[in-house]
């Protein structure tokens, strides 16, 4: 079985703000085509226009619907206003590069590891036999077996174009944080208390994902903000048309007929 290095300073890894994350899969698109010539290459889809697609993502999100909650936690008929109403909420997955990780642990040929220098989790493919452990262990599911190549793929977090020295620094981020429209995802070092997402985790209250198994996942999702239970009238303002010029009191005379 493969060893962990001793825990890192830093700990790159992304943010993702649940509360505007709007489900467009930008994220899980650009990261297929950054990843399909990178670092992880090949990304192999087999029959992507028949019947029975299938094929590598890095990247996957999915969409639950919530139902309306009371303030005391009950069925909302139970209460004249519901204090959380209905909602949609899209929930994006990938690798979580947990800082205990039982994907690593239990590979038996150390094709699965963990960065010493950054915390970031990887597959070596020239010692992957396909086992397929990792996947199993993966409480997140955040491994891709690949049949074309035999081997397991991950998240690298695009460790080619993160240290990629020939781009500019603000595209050197991971190609899903690079193309979120409305900025629901956050890059950077978790290790730092004083990085903007860890400041953002620490304002907004960011959590790791099932906690209680003990993986401690560097990656952190910031929750919903509350939303409001119904829709607050605007205050009605009254227009004394005695004090408008005379051109615009024969129009409002006109448009009001």
């Amino acid at each position: 079985m493969t060893a962990l290095p001793p825990p890192s300073k830093k700990k790159l890894g992304l943010v993702i703000d649940l509360d505007t994350c709007v489900g467009c899969h930008a994220c899980a698109v650009s990261c297929k085509e950054w990843n399909a010539g990178g670092f992880a290459a090949p990304l192999t889809d087999e029959q992507p226009y028949g019947k029975a697609p299938s094929g590598v993502w890095f990247n996957r999100v999915h969409s639950y619907e919530l139902a309306a909650t009371s303030p005391c936690g009950t069925s909302p008929s139970l209460a004249s206003e519901a204090a959380q109403p209905a909602m949609t909420l899209h929930f994006p997955r990938s690798c979580l590069h947990c800082e205990q990780p039982a994907c690593v642990t239990v590979c038996p040929t150390g094709a699965s590891y963990k960065r010493a220098e950054d915390g970031i989790v990887l597959v070596d493919e020239d010692k992957c036999i396909g086992c397929k452990l990792c996947s199993w262990a993966c409480p997140y599911g955040a491994r891709e077996y690949s049949p074309v190549e035999g081997v397991m793929k991950k998240c690298t977090l695009c460790i080619d174009r993160i240290y990629n020295e020939h781009l500019d620094e603000a595209e050197r981020q991971p190609a899903c944080v690079q193309a979120c429209p409305t900025r629901a995802r956050h890059f950077g070092d978790l290790g730092d208390p004083g990085s903007s997402v860890s400041k953002l985790v620490a304002e907004r209250g960011g959590v790791d994902l099932m906690p209680e198994l003990g993986y401690r996942p560097t990656n952190k999702y910031l929750p919903p903000r509350p939303r409001r239970t119904a829709a607050v009238a605007p205050p009605q303002e009254t227009l004394d048309t005695s004090q408008l010029p005379g051109v615009l009191r024969w129009l409002d005379r006109v448009l009001s007929r």
